[in-house]
């Protein structure tokens, strides 16, 4: 999921519009008190933000979430008017990932974004999670439950990673088709639903913290360390 802070609505719908038409969760925000609604409901992987906002100014902003514990890494590209040298310098220094000033190429930002979302990828990888007597280590490949090692097909480990790298989100079964099989899979749509069921299965006890929500999809319930 990518956020954009941007209060004006043209920049801010062709944005999320191109984002979501190369195959990324985008969601935009107008108001800053809005964006920070939403970071208590869902982590973003990437924040992209203006500067001259309402509420509240982008770099205010850029320094309380460097000021967080569990935001001080968050990758942030800062999008914004002010494109001198020394304003680009004072984002930078204040924590930006990148500064990419304003007007700028659509296809310019996209590349930019696929980079830093690149160069976070390695240390998410190596994140471990552990729920309850639930163990799974992505980058190794491991799901133990009590200290037991637990065999998973590829499709179903990809779900349960999926699931654990978005806790507390309800993910659609349409969203889980799209970024586990891909969005040229023309299956089942109960494919997903087949898949969790055999996942919970295999998981025994520990398989209760995939949660159903009726109508939506799937979550996990309580929080992974």
């Amino acid at each position: 999921m990518i956020y954009l802070v941007e209060d004006d609505d043209s920049i801010r719908e062709l944005i999320t519009y191109t984002l979501r038409r190369q195959g990324m969760e985008a969601e935009g925000f107008s108001k800053p008190s809005d964006f920070w609604e939403a970071m208590g409901r869902r982590r973003p992987q990437l924040i992209l933000l203006d500067i001259m906002l309402p509420e509240e100014d982008g770099l205010s902003i850029l320094k309380k979430l460097r000021r967080g514990s569990d935001t001080k890494d968050l990758p942030v590209m800062m999008l914004t008017a002010k494109g001198s040298e020394y304003d680009t310098v004072l984002g930078l220094d204040s924590g930006a990932d990148d500064y990419v000033p304003k007007p700028f190429r659509m296809m310019e930002l996209l590349a930019r974004i696929r980079a830093l979302l690149r160069r976070v990828e390695p240390e998410q990888g190596e994140r471990e999670y552990r729920l309850g007597s639930l163990y799974v280590c992505p980058a190794r490949h491991v799901v133990q439950v009590d200290g037991q090692d637990v065999s998973l097909t590829l499709k179903e480990f990809e779900l349960l990673s999926l699931l654990l790298s978005e806790q507390g989100a309800v993910l659609t079964r349409g969203q889980l088709l799209d970024r586990i099989w891909g969005y040229a899979f023309d299956g089942e749509s109960r494919t997903v639903d087949v898949h969790i069921r055999t996942l919970r299965q295999k998981l025994g006890e520990a398989g209760s913290c995939i949660e159903t929500v009726r109508g939506v999809g799937y979550k996990i319930r309580g929080e992974a360390r």
